[in-house]
């Protein structure tokens, strides 16, 4: 099999497994649903069929009988498969609402607000984002035919923007505070057990101190006065009840070197048995290999190297590093592959675990505790170790460790292992700006929307006639007299295409459109005049309101 397609293969596999993993995440969550749940979903569907159905408050049509229920069922069901398919759901409920005269305005809102909330990617949601309009701009040349030219294309910018990418980009910024705040107190508690275990170190650290100078001090004296004891029972000028005081000396020293070792090993419990350091070696990390893709995770075991015999400790230290690698890439980058290498260098010997990016693209929390203690034991056996990010993506860990036994004079401070806790947190995604763009995105849109409008609203409208000179029109009138009369010029951006919503043209005429200068807030619209001409005169005078 060649490299190109075992890297494509376990690609293909989890495209495989991707419907029984969907398949038991929406059961989970089915399971973690509350009656509280279910009734604001309950509450939320019932306002969005009273406002778009019955009585239909926000929408202009208002279906009846059989069209009536089935644009409920509609209706309902994209309600309720907005939850499990966000980004489809909105792709279906602009052909929907958009695409029929039945409303739905307030349908497609929460559709929306519900895609730009619950899609995790930037990406996808771009994508998504920039679908939607292609498929707006579609429906909108052929539903909307009055509106044509700079005013058409705003409106349609204007719709799409206040109902689809303004809910969406609330709904976005909203998800991403979430999670940041999500992110703050998972860094706040992790910070909390990095604190609780930099204690516990430093309270170990002191207890072995204790006992490194009980062993090397009153050890040595006991010791000591034990030596001499034994010399001075000898002495042969010693009688029997001096010579009985001091196997009493003696045996009391002796009791009291016992009872140190005891307390020393006290102090000292937390250190891993012989036996366990004999059982998990270098060796055994073929074992443990083998027992993580028993488990599912796709690892593999690189050797190199002439082997050659190693201190117990440092072998020990060389499977931690393995087993820790092993942990963290199941917890932190599930599905990923991974790779575990041991190579004997001619000067040391170097354990490494690398793993790729996990598959969703988004890292499952950041680096454990575990590595702080690692570090602590790759230093005791006299190593060095590093831990970090990969350029590509993915992470590694990997160790230096000598191959004879080092003693460790001194140990440093905790300085190190919170610049490398804090470092990874700093890695794990926690972004203090996330969700300023969704809203300086929202802010826009309505900058543009009203904006525009207001613009249009300034704009002078020059091609008016006055309703007088529309009264003394008569039919038969000469066509020179009348065109003379109608002043050219332009109009305004928001009148749009005057022909909309007129009666046909006589056959054989030629018309001419003209606003009137008067014109209503109340009648919903604007009052257009139309003169027709045919043969030099005048054929037909007519108005229409246009509503806009």
């Amino acid at each position: 099999m060649t490299t190109v397609v075992q890297r494509f293969l376990p690609d293909l596999v989890g495209v495989r497994e991707w419907p029984v993993a969907f398949l038991r995440d929406a059961a989970e969550r089915v399971r973690r649903v509350t009656p509280w749940r279910v009734g604001c979903e309950v509450f939320g569907l019932a306002w969005v069929l009273l406002l778009d159905l019955l009585p239909g408050w926000l929408s202009d049509q208002h279906p009846a009988g059989w069209e009536l229920a089935g644009m409920a069922v509609l209706f309902a069901a994209l309600y309720l498969l907005r939850l499990a398919f966000p980004a489809f759901t909105l792709l279906v409920a602009l052909l929907v609402v958009f695409g029929t005269d039945n409303g739905g305005v307030t349908l497609m809102v929460v559709v929306a607000y519900s895609a730009g909330h619950r899609i995790v990617s930037w990406q996808r949601a771009l994508l998504t984002a920039v679908f939607g309009l292609a498929l707006h701009m579609l429906q909108w040349e052929g539903g909307v035919p009055g509106l044509t030219g700079f005013f058409g294309s705003f409106v349609m910018l204007t719709v799409y923007g206040m109902v689809v990418a303004l809910p969406f980009l609330v709904g976005r910024y909203i998800a991403q505070r979430n999670a940041l705040v999500a992110a703050l107190q998972e860094r706040e508690e992790r910070m909390r057990r990095e604190r609780a275990m930099l204690t516990r170190q430093v309270r170990l650290r002191e207890r072995n101190r204790i006992a490194q100078d009980m062993h090397d001090s009153l050890g040595h004296r006991l010791s000591l006065i034990s030596v001499h004891a034994g010399a001075l029972a000898l002495d042969g000028e010693l009688g029997d009840k001096q010579r009985e005081a001091v196997q009493v000396l003696r045996s009391a020293a002796l009791t009291g070197m016992e009872e140190l070792r005891g307390v020393i090993g006290v102090l000292r419990r937390d250190d891993p048995p012989e036996e366990d350091l004999a059982r998990r070696t270098v060796e055994a990390i073929d074992e443990l290999v083998d027992g993580a893709r028993r488990a599912g995770v796709r690892v593999s075991l690189v050797r190199g190297g002439l082997a050659c015999p190693l201190p117990s400790k440092v072998s020990h230290a060389a499977y931690r590093v393995a087993q820790e690698g092993l942990t963290n890439a199941n917890k932190h980058a599930p599905g990923a592959s991974v790779q575990v290498t041991v190579k004997y260098e001619p000067d040391a010997l170097v354990v490494e675990v690398r793993n790729n990016p996990p598959r969703s693209g988004f890292v499952v929390g950041g680096p454990g505790v575990g590595l702080i203690g690692l570090g602590e034991r790759v230093r005791v056996a006299g190593g060095l170790l590093h831990v970090g990010p990969l350029p590509a993506g993915g992470f590694r860990i990997a160790a230096v460790l000598p191959y004879e036994d080092t003693t460790v004079a001194e140990e440093p401070d905790d300085s190190h292992e919170v610049q490398v806790a804090e470092g990874a947190m700093a890695r794990s995604g926690v972004r203090k700006w996330a969700g300023v763009g969704s809203i300086l995105a929202a802010g826009l849109v309505v900058l543009v929307v009203v904006g525009g409008y207001t613009w249009i609203g300034i704009q002078p409208v020059t091609n008016v006639v006055q309703r007088s000179f529309y009264d003394s029109v008569y039919i038969g009138q000469p066509e020179a007299e009348v065109r003379a009369q109608l002043k050219s010029g332009t109009t305004a951006a928001a009148i749009g295409d005057l022909r909309n919503k007129s009666a046909p043209e006589p056959p054989g005429s030629s018309c001419e459109y003209r606003l009137s200068d008067q014109q209503t807030y109340t009648s919903g619209g604007q009052l257009v005049l139309r003169f027709c001409f045919a043969g030099g005169k005048v054929v037909e005078k007519n108005s229409h309101l246009q509503r806009i």
